[in-house]
């Protein structure tokens, strides 16, 4: 597969933990996953959600693994130009797809996406991953995905939070700790703001820090479809909570490569 980022782009992701990827998806794919997201929201899956509380304003919806039935994310997922950036940020020549999660903001929408960082809720384990969150619509700086840069690299991991209250998930748990309070990381002086256009890429680390606001101040939506992928680290975990997607083992144990039909090798 060939690689689409640049060396120096390589060395941004792997210091930072996030990179943006200017202009790389053609109107045709963001066409094309607009109608997949509009197919997912007619038609949610079991594992949908809504994040805004009754009467609170606007909407925030997210669902996620439904590649194998919104034929639009398949292509996306598994073959062009995805898979192409996955694999040149990871340096492997076949990313493996682990699942693709829509996160529509409607206008009005109060509700933030709250401090966290996304490795935790996963049962995957591997410091080899990316996300590439893809916006289908312009996201400016009011709105837009804001990350603490280097916070992949701090060697902590955080016990999950829920979104619709921002509760953890348990007390405690070995090898994770509570998420330092948001006044504080607000005022981490290496957050880092990633407005984004309609065809750019944000890529980040499964531990990269990050939040986003709501989009009540915007006067607009934002739509945003983003794809996730694990190099050859990548082993099946347990965690001591339901998994956010909760997807079953199926036969996996821990340490177990995610060698099954659920998370292919790309194209």
């Amino acid at each position: 597969m060939q690689q689409q980022v640049t060396q120096e782009q390589v060395q941004l992701y792997e210091r930072d933990g996030v990179v943006v990827l200017r202009n790389v998806l053609p109107r045709e794919l963001i066409e094309e996953l607009a109608i997949g997201v509009r197919a997912n929201m007619d038609a949610p899956s079991k594992w949908a959600n809504e994040y805004a509380p009754s009467g609170s304003g606007g909407r925030f919806f997210d669902d996620y693994v439904n590649w194998q039935t919104i034929p639009a994310f398949r292509s996306a997922a598994l073959s062009g130009v995805l898979p192409g950036l996955a694999a040149g940020l990871l340096g492997v020549a076949q990313p493996r797809f682990f699942h693709e999660h829509v996160l529509v903001k409607e206008p009005g929408t109060v509700t933030p996406t709250p401090w966290h960082h996304d490795d935790p809720y996963y049962g995957v384990d591997g410091v080899d991953n990316v996300s590439l969150w893809v916006p289908l619509d312009p996201v400016p700086e009011l709105i837009a995905l804001r990350c603490i840069r280097g916070s992949h690299r701090w060697g902590k991991r955080y016990i999950p939070r829920k979104f619709v209250n921002q509760e953890a998930y348990i007390t405690n748990a070995q090898g994770f700790e509570h998420l330092p309070a948001p006044e504080l990381l607000e005022n981490d002086p290496k957050i880092s703001i990633f407005p984004a256009e309609v065809g750019d890429v944000v890529a980040f680390h499964f531990r990269t820090l990050h939040s986003a606001p709501g989009t009540e101040r915007h006067g607009g939506g934002r739509r945003v479809v983003s794809f996730r992928y694990v190099g050859d680290d990548a082993r099946w975990a347990q965690r001591p909570w339901t998994t956010s997607p909760p997807f079953p083992a199926n036969g996996l144990t821990p340490g177990d490569e995610l060698d099954e039909a659920r998370f292919p090798f790309t194209n």
